[in-house]
């Protein structure tokens, strides 16, 4: 299939987190034949390097990040982001109950579980910003078992996924920071897409993008309504029970994962050029991008911003 009638997308999702579930109902409203389009979504994974499929023009679009998008900008290829569906980064830093963690303040002198990854994104900001040192840090390979056993730990994951599975095995909620509410400003679960697509099927991804974002407006509505939505889910991914889903959307509601921010006037999907800025200026602050770079070819406002799911 080509782009002319049918925009081929990969997804994301870290499995078996759950922030990226509602890609399922995108794909059922995607097919909606009322908006001419049908998508090809394909699995993606720790183990898949996306960002090369897109340059190498195996797929039309991927499932991204702030961060990776700059990867683009840095090395001038012809992409950008057109929608960020989550305003919020859904990524926690998680403590014991009972622990005192009721700030960020609080990880001073506390062991942390931290992957490699987020030691080159988010971790740098942390640490600048609340004083915190590299020598607490422990490695975090997505297993909670040192977690629960050490009860000073405090480890990173998703609102929508661990903090549910810690929650199971202690018995009881744990405590729960969200990255995003520290000031961290990366968009998450971006669109990225080629220049040329986007210029060139400019209705196609139009049509694309407002399917997308319906999809996700009617999701978080929860109720019978998704009952279809759910069942793909756990037919796809049968770890994910009815309780984690509710979960799921219960924290991308109250955490304002979706609708937050610009979204509240915007709609969901929204950009804005501050919003843009004050991350790249965030990260070079504390190193993790390079200084020099022009924030405003990392993305088009051209496909959002027009008030759906307000």
């Amino acid at each position: 299939m080509n782009a002319t009638d049918c925009p081929r997308r990969i997804d994301r999702p870290r499995d078996p987190r759950q922030e990226c579930e509602s890609d399922e109902k995108r794909r059922h409203r995607q097919r909606d034949k009322a908006r001419g389009i049908e998508v090809d979504l394909r699995p993606g994974g720790p183990s898949l390097n996306i960002g090369q499929l897109l340059l190498a023009g195996r797929v039309d679009m991927t499932m991204s990040n702030s961060f990776e998008q700059f990867t683009y900008v840095r090395e001038q290829a012809p992409f950008f982001t057109i929608a960020s569906i989550f305003q919020k980064d859904p990524q926690v830093m998680i403590a014991h109950p009972g622990t005192g963690f009721d700030s960020f303040e609080k990880m001073k002198g506390r062991p942390l579980l931290i992957s490699n990854g987020a030691r080159s994104t988010f971790w740098p900001y942390l640490r600048k910003r609340f004083g915190l040192s590299d020598a607490q840090l422990r490695p975090y390979n997505f297993n909670m078992a040192p977690f629960l056993a050490d009860p000073q730990a405090i480890q990173q994951g998703f609102v929508t996924s661990e903090v549910y599975s810690i929650a199971q095995a202690l018995g009881k909620q744990p405590d729960a920071l969200l990255i995003a509410d520290a000031g961290f400003a990366a968009y998450q679960t971006t669109i990225a897409i080629s220049k040329k697509l986007a210029r060139d099927k400019k209705d196609l991804i139009q049509r694309f993008v407002d399917a997308s974002l319906e999809g996700w407006a009617q999701y978080l509505k929860g109720g019978p309504a998704i009952e279809a939505a759910n069942a793909m889910i756990k037919r796809d991914n049968p770890e994910q029970t009815d309780d984690r889903i509710e979960h799921a959307i219960k924290e991308l509601n109250a955490r304002g994962i979706v609708r937050s921010g610009d979204a509240l006037t915007g709609g969901i999907g929204a950009m804005t050029d501050a919003r843009w800025a004050d991350f790249y200026n965030s990260m070079t602050d504390v190193g993790v991008l390079p200084a020099g770079l022009d924030p405003r070819q990392a993305y088009t406002m051209e496909f959002v911003n027009k008030g759906i799911g307000k």
